[in-house]
């Protein structure tokens, strides 16, 4: 009998091993995200590892497929403004809700972490953390426990847009922070959130293992599978070929002229609209960009139509900022190819030659296919008499430029480096706002104009959204005024998957839930 129930056991512990299921992500990324909260990488570590590890007050609505993503509770049930003070918003906590490690979320934690971000006397304050948050809450004041189940947080300024920043904040665990001493190496290894996945193992710059959160306080998202893995795979060619060869099963970015191939393997190549915008972030210091002659030169000598071309139809013709059927969309100056008039421009602005100086990277979140699209970029440009060197590092580099600004980069003309649009401060304010100049946040050229902060303040105090719609469009449509950026393209998210997936809803956002994947045997 003993040896019966023994053999029954073998079975169905084999039986269960068997039916493990694993979710394996090639991502674009260079390296592994950084698992101590906000990652690097660039939104596509926010993507993979920030919302499989962690939570934030506030999250996106990421369900569905029809509409653009918008924002929703997290582990924040609800917030508004204090009716006596319009700088301080209150957030009501979501209550029963536990870290990896097992301790209560609490008010106290939540004002722990925004000191680890803002705070240089607290014990928790890390510089990389404060580096990667202080675009999102570079305006935040200070946090305060209200009560047991409330946090106020002060703003320096009246902030309409400020929700909208909170996903982009995560937050991790005082108690296992303390009980590691706030070693950074070991929060890497062995980090604790509340998100819909806990770690199983990190394999420095080659793979992250995590698994289902059964525990999970959003009983909707607990994982449909068993184990994620998420392996960094810059090489475009390298990821569709270990889809094929079954090393993986969910890809990013596919290169164009594998997708044939793919789809004749049975494999579902999937695109969809969403806000992201593959363009040029300019020098307003010091450089020809200063002239807004050769700004607008440098966008009426792009020929859009070929660069979708090179892309095999996996994104649009990008002519302003945000792409056609956003909210704020308005009716932008569009510089439609007008090579004679872009030399014309250069010409009169006494440029001709005009030499520039591009940092681009050779792969990395969002960056699609950054080599040949850059590559075809600068035959344009000079064609109609630009002299364009492209300098080009790894992606993690390219962001400490973008993050450092043009103050301690004057070197460069310009940056290319693509952006999600997800909310309306980081589709549009961030770029343009003196509020907003790097290092403290995403004005990479230090771009500023009377009429813009005029318009930014304007929005700020507006909480009647009909009416700060109105003032978003005239943003977008002053932005193009100015030519304050070169555009490209917008992208359309194609990724590749195995018919062994199902269940994957793109969501028209940068971010995307992965907990609903099926995976089959």
């Amino acid at each position: 009998m003993r040896l019966l129930q023994t053999l029954a056991l073998l079975i169905a512990l084999t039986a269960t091993a068997r039916a493990e299921t694993t979710l394996t992500v090639a991502m674009t990324a260079g390296d592994i995200p950084i698992t101590t909260g906000i990652p690097d990488q660039g939104s596509e570590g926010v993507r993979f590892v920030g919302y499989s590890l962690y939570d934030a007050l506030v999250l996106f609505d990421l369900s569905h497929s029809d509409t653009a993503a918008d924002i929703r509770p997290g582990l924040a049930t609800s917030w508004k403004i204090d009716p006596n003070d319009p700088k301080r918003w209150l957030f009501t906590l979501r209550e029963g809700v536990k870290w990896h490690d097992g301790c209560p979320f609490t008010p106290e934690d939540v004002v722990w972490n925004f000191k680890r971000i803002l705070d240089k006397t607290s014990p928790q304050f890390d510089p990389l953390q404060f580096a990667l948050g202080r675009t999102y809450a570079g305006n935040v004041a200070s946090v305060e426990k209200v009560d047991d189940h409330t946090v106020a947080i002060n703003m320096d300024r009246v902030h309409s847009l400020f929700p909208y920043l909170l996903p982009q904040i995560m937050l991790i665990s005082p108690c296992n922070a303390e009980a590691l001493k706030y070693d950074r190496d070991a929060l890497m290894f062995h980090p604790s959130g509340t998100g819909p996945y806990r770690i199983q193992k990190l394999v420095a710059h080659e793979r992250l293992e995590l698994l289902r959160n059964d525990d999970y306080w959003d009983k909707t998202r607990i994982p449909k599978h068993d184990k994620l893995v998420l392996i960094p795979m810059p090489e475009a060619s390298t990821r569709a070929a270990a889809l094929l060869a079954g090393q993986v099963n969910f890809i990013e970015a596919p290169d164009p002229d594998a997708i044939p191939r793919l789809k004749s393997a049975g494999m579902n190549v999937i695109t969809n609209t969403y806000p992201h915008n593959w363009a040029y972030q300019l020098n307003f210091v010091n450089g020809p960009f200063t002239d807004i002659r050769v700004r607008k030169a440098a966008n009426y000598a792009i020929n859009r139509p070929d660069v979708v071309e090179l892309l095999g139809g996996t994104a649009i013709a990008g002519y302003s900022t945000a792409p056609p059927g956003m909210p704020y969309y308005g009716n932008p100056v569009k510089y439609d190819f007008d090579p004679a008039k872009a030399t014309a421009l250069l010409k009169e602005a006494g440029c001709y030659p005009c030499k520039v100086n591009f940092a681009i990277s050779t792969s990395g979140s969002g960056q699609m296919h950054p080599l040949p699209m850059n590559e075809l970029v600068k035959s344009q440009m000079e064609a109609v008499g630009f002299q364009v060197t492209l300098t080009s590092m790894d992606w993690n580099a390219l962001l400490n430029i973008s993050r450092g600004g043009v103050d301690k980069f004057p070197e460069y003309a310009a940056v290319n480096i693509s952006r999600n649009l997800v909310d309306p401060f980081n589709g549009l304010v961030r770029h343009v706002w003196t509020g907003q100049w790097a290092p403290a946040g995403g004005n990479w050229g230090h771009y500023s104009s009377p009429e813009t902060e005029a318009l930014i303040t304007s929005i700020f105090n507006e909480f009647d959204d009909t009416k700060r719609m109105a003032l978003l469009t005239r943003l977008h449509e002053k932005m193009n005024e100015q030519a304050v950026m070169i555009w490209v393209a917008h992208d359309l998210n194609p990724r590749a998957l195995s018919p062994k997936l199902k269940g994957f809803v793109q969501a028209q956002s940068w971010f995307q839930d992965l907990t609903p994947i099926v995976v089959s045997q």
